[in-house]
């Protein structure tokens, strides 16, 4: 009996609660044959082929799996864990192009295969590409804000930027002339907590909200915290917010 194209339901990442990315995707697709009848029941072998860059490029990788069909006529597998021929599907280089799958069958159990079809891989490579951007950097690291105690009164220092100033206790914060650690756009969080007051001072030759050697006050009351954000503008200029 002559088998015709099998209609793919759907090809996607299988996602994992643990840290590494996993080597494989689910694929699912339902066999019909020459009259539209499912092919239901069945010991199938499938072919999957990557291709890279067109639908008729290169293979990189190639496995065969042997597996069975269901009462509808529906095969399930997960690319990466089938007996390679070509390549290993864990090395695959997702950022160096775009990637195709092409599967084929027997419906048989055999080895005579068929082209069922090919498809563009398309949000999957990018979900592992994170892997490779991993293998690349050695490891991803989320920077995270730090809150800073502010009890004392002292100038702006480079570990402040981005971070968050926490004034617990009447302090100054003062803006040092030609402070170039800070780029122009980089902010700094500021804070005053129960009852503490920030004072933010411009030094000589700085601006501040367009005021030179301006001064900018964030009071809190008992129980409170005041918030504002600073932000440089320009060389030697400073836009506060928030007080």
């Amino acid at each position: 009996m002559k088998y015709v194209h099998s209609i793919i339901l759907f090809l996607f990442l299988s996602l994992s609660v643990f840290s590494q990315t996993p080597e494989k995707m689910s694929y699912q697709a339902v066999l019909r044959a020459s009259d539209y009848s499912l092919v239901s029941d069945s010991n199938v072998s499938l072919k999957v082929l990557i291709r890279q860059d067109s639908p008729d490029g290169p293979v990189i990788f190639e496995e065969t799996h042997q597996t069975t069909t269901n009462a509808n006529g529906l095969v399930s597998l997960e690319i990466g864990s089938g007996s390679a021929d070509i390549g290993s599907f864990s090395s695959i280089a997702w950022e160096a192009g775009t990637y195709y799958v092409e599967t084929q069958t027997d419906v048989t159990g055999g080895s005579n295969y068929s082209i069922i079809g090919v498809s563009q891989l398309l949000s999957v490579p990018y979900a592992l590409h994170a892997k490779s951007a991993d293998t690349i950097t050695g490891s991803v690291t989320i920077a995270r804000a730090l809150v800073i105690d502010f009890t004392e009164s002292r100038s702006v220092l480079s570990s402040d930027i981005h971070n968050t100033i926490a004034c617990t206790r009447d302090a100054i914060y003062t803006l040092s002339a030609n402070f170039t650690a800070m780029a122009i756009g980089d902010t700094i969080n500021l804070e005053a907590h129960n009852g503490a007051t920030l004072t933010v001072q411009a030094d000589s030759g700085v601006t501040l909200n367009y005021v030179a050697s301006g001064t900018g006050t964030f009071a809190s009351t008992s129980g409170n915290v005041r918030f504002g954000m600073l932000r440089k503008s320009g060389d030697n200029a400073y836009i506060i917010s928030g007080q």
